[in-house]
């Protein structure tokens, strides 16, 4: 089945063939960047290495050339704090960790609490409740520095942010959102414009004038990123700004192969889940194992078609060469599904226990770091 000709930021599409979206959308395909940053000795990510992050746009250009020159560069994502918090947010403070760590890149953190009002229409004590306690102290808890790190309410941001979002209403016709985003209500309308604020607001000299931005992304939100590419665009003599760079990574599955959502809480793993829940939904996953065991040691299993071996992929095996062996092991039907789960729920809890730990005092530094908004 082809792909659609646009992809809803919004909705819960399962992307089938990244190959044909990066065609679909002239994403640029990352592998040429990846050679490019061995020439220029830049590390490489676990997600880089894998595959996961598939497609870019102009990050050579942006961030690769930024740090040759030594120059400054941010990176900034998003969430919508409309659920808790689960192993697919996880993939997207990975990428901010080896932006601050392996580059020294600034991050940026914005928390979408006026999107989850308008959009997902949750009520605002809770939205800012789960925004402090399950993502700030989330990412602190996975290890982002939050001296090193700026989050932000996007109620809370300030006048030049805001006078953003109504210069860039100006610049922007019905017809070209309808081309990026389909159809529209009014509130996704203003929740477009403000993330292309958020995008672009900190090129500006009140929040630190970084001109060289990348922002990581599923492969869902790509609408969002072409809208902040065209502002730069059009805001480029008036407001001195750049078209941001983006790098766009494979969404992990849920358990059941279909996207992993606070929406769909039994198939996704959150990281605040007890240990027997999150092992009952591991057992219960579903594999690329054959129908009995004999005819898997006789035929091999299908790893790309597991969702367990996603887990590993996406990074519960840091090690390459192990990861290897276990996806070999898989299709020369040396591992069967039900040891390769004990294998990984071993793997999991122990990454389970260690997070859990240091999050309730997470969750006292993370009201310290934000400024929740007052209503």
């Amino acid at each position: 089945m082809a792909e659609p000709s646009s992809v809803d930021p919004w909705g819960t599409v399962k992307i089938k063939d990244y190959d044909q979206l990066v065609k679909v959308f002239g994403i640029q395909p990352f592998h040429t960047v990846m050679r490019l940053m061995v020439e220029k000795g830049l590390p490489l990510s676990l997600h880089m290495r894998r595959g996961i992050i598939f497609g870019h746009r102009d990050f050579d250009k942006v961030i690769v050339s930024a740090l040759e020159r030594g120059e400054k560069a941010a990176v900034l994502t998003g969430f919508m704090p409309s659920g808790r918090f689960h192993l697919g947010h996880k993939l997207t403070v990975d990428q901010l960790l080896y932006y601050q760590r392996s580059l020294g890149v600034k991050v940026f953190v914005a928390l979408a609490d006026a999107e989850a009002y308008s959009v997902r229409r949750l009520p605002r004590e809770k939205v800012i409740k789960l925004a402090v306690e399950e993502y700030v102290a989330s990412m602190i808890a996975l290890g982002l520095d939050p001296e090193k790190t700026t989050f932000y309410f996007q109620t809370n941001r300030g006048t030049p942010y805001y006078r953003l979002i109504q210069m860039f209403s100006g610049k922007v016709t019905a017809s070209e959102f309808q081309d990026i985003y389909g159809d529209l209500t009014p509130a996704k309308v203003v929740a477009a414009l403000t993330q292309a604020a958020d995008i672009l607001h900190v090129e500006l000299e009140e929040y630190g004038g970084y001109k060289n931005v990348v922002v990581p992304v599923g492969a869902d939100q790509d609408p969002h990123i072409r809208l902040a590419r065209d502002l730069a665009d059009r805001f480029s003599r008036d407001l001195g700004l750049k078209k941001p760079a983006a790098t766009y990574h494979k969404l992990i599955r849920g358990l059941d192969g279909g996207k992993m959502s606070s929406s769909r809480p039994d198939f996704t793993i959150f990281l605040s889940d007890p240990p027997d829940l999150a092992r009952r939904k591991l057992m219960a996953a579903l594999t690329g194992g054959r129908a009995t065991a004999e005819e898997q040691r006789r035929l091999g299993g299908v790893p790309e078609a597991c969702t367990v071996y996603d887990l590993y992929l996406f990074g519960l095996i840091p090690n390459d060469r192990e990861l290897r062996r276990v996806y070999e092991d898989c299709r020369g039907g040396r591992l069967l599904c039900g040891a390769c789960k004990r294998m990984a729920w071993n793997l999991l809890e122990e990454f389970l226990k260690n997070f859990q730990e240091r999050l309730e005092q997470a969750k006292e530094i993370a009201w310290k770091v934000v400024e929740a908004p007052s209503f």
